[in-house]
Protein backbone atom coordinates (compact mmCIF):
# COMPACT_ATOMS: atom_id res chain seq x y z
CA UNK A 1 0.00 0.00 0.00
CA UNK A 2 1.34 3.19 -0.88
CA UNK A 3 0.20 6.42 0.73
CA UNK A 4 -0.31 9.88 -1.00
CA UNK A 5 1.48 13.14 0.11
CA UNK A 6 -1.05 15.56 0.66
CA UNK A 7 -0.39 17.77 3.27
CA UNK A 8 0.66 21.31 2.72
CA UNK A 9 2.17 23.66 5.76
CA UNK A 10 -0.05 24.98 7.85
CA UNK A 11 -0.89 28.94 8.21
CA UNK A 12 -1.63 30.30 11.21
CA UNK A 13 -5.24 30.27 10.95
CA UNK A 14 -5.27 26.35 10.31
CA UNK A 15 -2.61 26.00 13.54
CA UNK A 16 -4.36 28.57 16.01
CA UNK A 17 -7.18 25.73 16.48
CA UNK A 18 -4.88 23.26 18.02
CA UNK A 19 -3.70 23.74 21.68
CA UNK A 20 -0.48 22.17 20.38
CA UNK A 21 0.10 24.62 17.58
CA UNK A 22 -0.67 28.30 18.80
CA UNK A 23 1.87 29.91 16.39
CA UNK A 24 3.15 28.20 12.69
CA UNK A 25 6.57 30.00 13.10
CA UNK A 26 9.10 27.21 12.33
CA UNK A 27 11.52 26.22 14.58
CA UNK A 28 12.39 23.12 12.74
CA UNK A 29 13.05 22.80 8.73
CA UNK A 30 14.44 19.70 6.85
CA UNK A 31 14.94 20.40 3.14
CA UNK A 32 15.24 17.82 0.65
CA UNK A 33 17.34 15.51 3.41
CA UNK A 34 19.09 12.35 1.76
CA UNK A 35 21.09 9.86 4.70
CA UNK A 36 22.47 6.76 4.59
CA UNK A 37 24.00 3.90 6.65
CA UNK A 38 26.92 2.77 4.42
CA UNK A 39 25.43 2.01 0.68
CA UNK A 40 22.14 1.51 2.64
CA UNK A 41 20.35 5.00 1.95
CA UNK A 42 17.79 5.57 4.77
CA UNK A 43 16.30 9.22 3.77
CA UNK A 44 15.03 9.90 0.33
CA UNK A 45 14.47 13.43 0.45
CA UNK A 46 12.98 14.17 3.80
CA UNK A 47 11.35 17.62 3.44
CA UNK A 48 9.41 18.97 6.98
CA UNK A 49 9.01 21.43 9.50
CA UNK A 50 8.19 22.17 13.03
CA UNK A 51 6.57 25.19 14.60
CA UNK A 52 7.00 26.61 17.55
CA UNK A 53 4.80 25.46 20.15
CA UNK A 54 4.04 22.09 18.11
CA UNK A 55 3.63 18.84 18.69
CA UNK A 56 4.22 16.85 15.71
CA UNK A 57 4.89 13.15 15.59
CA UNK A 58 5.94 10.39 13.21
CA UNK A 59 4.87 7.54 12.12
CA UNK A 60 5.78 4.63 10.05
CA UNK A 61 6.75 1.11 10.21
CA UNK A 62 10.31 -0.19 11.12
CA UNK A 63 12.53 0.85 8.93
CA UNK A 64 10.68 3.74 7.31
CA UNK A 65 13.41 6.51 8.78
CA UNK A 66 11.81 7.94 11.85
CA UNK A 67 14.62 7.62 14.47
CA UNK A 68 17.32 8.30 11.56
CA UNK A 69 15.59 11.75 11.02
CA UNK A 70 16.19 12.65 14.76
CA UNK A 71 19.46 11.33 14.88
CA UNK A 72 19.72 13.77 11.94
CA UNK A 73 18.27 17.02 13.67
CA UNK A 74 20.30 16.05 16.76
CA UNK A 75 23.84 16.49 15.50
CA UNK A 76 24.71 12.30 15.66
CA UNK A 77 24.85 11.67 12.14
CA UNK A 78 24.73 14.10 8.66
CA UNK A 79 23.30 14.01 5.94
CA UNK A 80 24.61 12.97 2.67
CA UNK A 81 22.65 15.98 0.81
CA UNK A 82 19.80 18.61 1.85
CA UNK A 83 19.92 21.05 4.71
CA UNK A 84 18.63 21.06 8.46
CA UNK A 85 17.82 24.42 10.07
CA UNK A 86 17.09 24.87 13.35
CA UNK A 87 15.67 28.56 14.93
CA UNK A 88 17.13 30.34 12.06
CA UNK A 89 20.26 28.51 11.40
CA UNK A 90 21.84 25.98 9.36
CA UNK A 91 22.62 23.11 11.19
CA UNK A 92 23.19 20.55 8.60
CA UNK A 93 27.08 20.29 9.93
CA UNK A 94 27.01 20.93 13.69
CA UNK A 95 28.13 18.71 16.05
CA UNK A 96 25.97 17.30 18.61
CA UNK A 97 27.18 18.33 21.44
CA UNK A 98 26.78 22.31 20.08
CA UNK A 99 23.02 21.51 18.97
CA UNK A 100 22.48 20.61 22.44
CA UNK A 101 24.20 23.87 23.56
CA UNK A 102 21.29 25.69 20.57
CA UNK A 103 18.55 24.21 22.27
CA UNK A 104 18.16 20.73 20.60
CA UNK A 105 17.51 17.62 23.47
CA UNK A 106 16.94 14.48 22.63
CA UNK A 107 15.60 11.27 24.56
CA UNK A 108 16.83 8.08 21.82
CA UNK A 109 15.30 4.76 21.15
CA UNK A 110 16.09 2.36 24.16
CA UNK A 111 16.83 5.48 26.70
CA UNK A 112 20.62 5.25 26.25
CA UNK A 113 21.25 6.37 30.23
CA UNK A 114 23.81 5.70 31.90
CA UNK A 115 23.71 2.95 33.98
CA UNK A 116 25.80 2.98 36.51
CA UNK A 117 25.51 6.44 37.45
CA UNK A 118 22.62 7.50 39.83
CA UNK A 119 19.54 8.71 38.77
CA UNK A 120 20.75 12.64 39.90
CA UNK A 121 24.47 11.91 37.98
CA UNK A 122 22.30 10.92 35.22
CA UNK A 123 20.05 14.43 35.43
CA UNK A 124 23.62 16.39 35.66
CA UNK A 125 24.96 14.51 32.63
CA UNK A 126 22.12 16.57 30.70
CA UNK A 127 23.19 19.96 32.42
CA UNK A 128 27.00 19.28 31.00
CA UNK A 129 27.30 22.27 28.64
CA UNK A 130 25.76 24.39 30.50
CA UNK A 131 27.04 27.37 32.02
CA UNK A 132 23.94 28.92 34.40
CA UNK A 133 25.16 26.77 37.18
CA UNK A 134 22.79 28.90 39.26
CA UNK A 135 19.56 28.01 37.42
CA UNK A 136 20.54 24.02 37.32
CA UNK A 137 18.63 23.57 41.00
CA UNK A 138 15.85 24.90 39.33
CA UNK A 139 15.56 22.72 36.83
CA UNK A 140 15.85 19.54 38.53
CA UNK A 141 12.90 20.58 40.67
CA UNK A 142 10.97 20.76 37.08
CA UNK A 143 12.41 17.40 36.04
CA UNK A 144 11.20 16.26 39.54
CA UNK A 145 7.90 18.08 40.04
CA UNK A 146 7.04 15.89 36.11
CA UNK A 147 8.45 12.80 37.47
CA UNK A 148 8.27 12.48 41.08
CA UNK A 149 9.32 9.10 41.00
CA UNK A 150 12.87 9.97 39.96
CA UNK A 151 12.80 12.62 42.91
CA UNK A 152 12.16 9.52 45.00
CA UNK A 153 15.00 7.11 43.44
CA UNK A 154 17.58 10.18 43.29
CA UNK A 155 20.37 7.97 44.77
CA UNK A 156 20.03 5.11 43.27
CA UNK A 157 21.63 4.06 40.50
CA UNK A 158 19.84 3.86 37.08
CA UNK A 159 20.45 0.44 35.73
CA UNK A 160 18.18 -1.13 38.77
CA UNK A 161 15.33 1.48 37.77
CA UNK A 162 11.87 -0.12 36.06
CA UNK A 163 11.85 0.34 32.25
CA UNK A 164 9.28 2.79 32.88
CA UNK A 165 11.21 4.72 35.22
CA UNK A 166 14.49 4.57 33.24
CA UNK A 167 12.30 6.18 30.35
CA UNK A 168 11.54 8.95 32.67
CA UNK A 169 15.04 9.65 33.54
CA UNK A 170 16.18 9.34 29.61
CA UNK A 171 13.44 12.10 29.26
CA UNK A 172 14.60 13.97 32.13
CA UNK A 173 17.95 13.83 31.56
CA UNK A 174 16.84 15.52 27.87
CA UNK A 175 14.96 18.53 29.85
CA UNK A 176 18.33 19.42 31.64
CA UNK A 177 19.73 21.08 28.85
CA UNK A 178 16.59 23.60 28.82
CA UNK A 179 15.87 22.16 24.67
CA UNK A 180 13.99 24.90 22.61
CA UNK A 181 12.99 21.25 20.92
CA UNK A 182 12.85 17.93 22.17
CA UNK A 183 12.73 14.94 20.53
CA UNK A 184 11.31 12.06 21.65
CA UNK A 185 12.26 8.00 20.20
CA UNK A 186 9.55 5.85 21.06
CA UNK A 187 8.94 6.57 24.65
CA UNK A 188 6.40 4.26 24.78
CA UNK A 189 8.34 1.14 23.90
CA UNK A 190 8.10 -1.80 26.30
CA UNK A 191 5.77 0.08 28.93
CA UNK A 192 2.84 -1.38 30.32
CA UNK A 193 -0.43 0.59 29.42
CA UNK A 194 -0.72 2.50 32.38
CA UNK A 195 2.70 4.00 32.31
CA UNK A 196 1.95 4.43 28.65
CA UNK A 197 -0.87 6.78 29.81
CA UNK A 198 1.47 8.66 32.48
CA UNK A 199 4.14 9.21 29.59
CA UNK A 200 1.93 10.87 27.35
CA UNK A 201 -0.08 13.14 29.88
CA UNK A 202 3.46 14.64 30.58
CA UNK A 203 4.26 15.04 26.97
CA UNK A 204 1.00 17.56 27.06
CA UNK A 205 2.44 19.30 30.28
CA UNK A 206 6.18 19.13 28.96
CA UNK A 207 4.72 21.13 25.28
CA UNK A 208 2.02 23.19 27.66
CA UNK A 209 5.06 24.79 29.49
CA UNK A 210 6.44 26.24 26.48
CA UNK A 211 8.98 23.43 24.78
CA UNK A 212 8.21 22.08 21.27
CA UNK A 213 8.67 18.67 20.99
CA UNK A 214 8.63 16.04 17.54
CA UNK A 215 7.64 12.81 18.86
CA UNK A 216 8.31 9.67 16.87
CA UNK A 217 5.99 6.29 18.37
CA UNK A 218 4.57 3.56 17.29
CA UNK A 219 1.67 3.89 19.57
CA UNK A 220 -0.05 5.96 16.85
CA UNK A 221 -3.31 6.35 18.30
CA UNK A 222 -1.85 8.08 21.70
CA UNK A 223 0.44 9.73 18.97
CA UNK A 224 -2.05 11.20 17.12
CA UNK A 225 -3.98 12.22 20.00
CA UNK A 226 -1.41 14.35 21.78
CA UNK A 227 0.05 15.71 18.36
CA UNK A 228 -1.08 19.04 16.69
CA UNK A 229 0.15 17.59 12.83
CA UNK A 230 1.84 14.44 11.58
CA UNK A 231 3.98 12.77 9.22
CA UNK A 232 3.90 9.04 7.72
CA UNK A 233 7.07 7.77 6.17
CA UNK A 234 7.37 4.21 3.91
CA UNK A 235 11.16 3.45 3.22
CA UNK A 236 12.49 6.78 3.75
CA UNK A 237 10.02 8.59 2.54
CA UNK A 238 7.33 11.10 3.67
CA UNK A 239 4.58 9.61 2.13
CA UNK A 240 1.40 11.44 3.77
CA UNK A 241 1.00 14.57 6.06
CA UNK A 242 -2.12 16.18 7.61
CA UNK A 243 -2.99 17.49 11.25
CA UNK A 244 -3.30 14.67 13.48
CA UNK A 245 -7.39 15.06 13.66
CA UNK A 246 -7.47 14.18 9.86
CA UNK A 247 -4.67 11.50 9.96
CA UNK A 248 -6.60 9.67 12.92
CA UNK A 249 -9.64 9.56 10.41
CA UNK A 250 -8.02 8.54 7.46
CA UNK A 251 -8.94 5.50 6.03
CA UNK A 252 -5.41 3.99 4.75
CA UNK A 253 -3.80 5.72 8.23
CA UNK A 254 -6.71 3.20 10.33
CA UNK A 255 -5.71 0.19 8.56
CA UNK A 256 -2.32 0.54 8.70
CA UNK A 257 -1.68 1.90 12.02
CA UNK A 258 -4.80 1.82 13.82
CA UNK A 259 -6.24 -1.26 13.61
CA UNK A 260 -9.34 -0.25 11.46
Amino acid sequence: MRLMRTFQAPTAAATSSSPSTPVATALLELHDVVASYGAIQALRGISLEVHRGEIVTMLGGNGAGKSTILRTISGLMHPRSGRVEFDGHDITAVPAHKLVRLGIGHAPEGRRIFNRLTVLENLQMGAYSRHDKAEIASDYDRVFGLFPRLQERHSQSAGTLSGGEQQMLAIGRALMGRPKLLLLDEPSMGLAPVLVEQIFRIIRDINAQGTTILLVEQNAQMALQVAGRGYILQTGKIVLADTAAALAQNEQVKIAYLGG
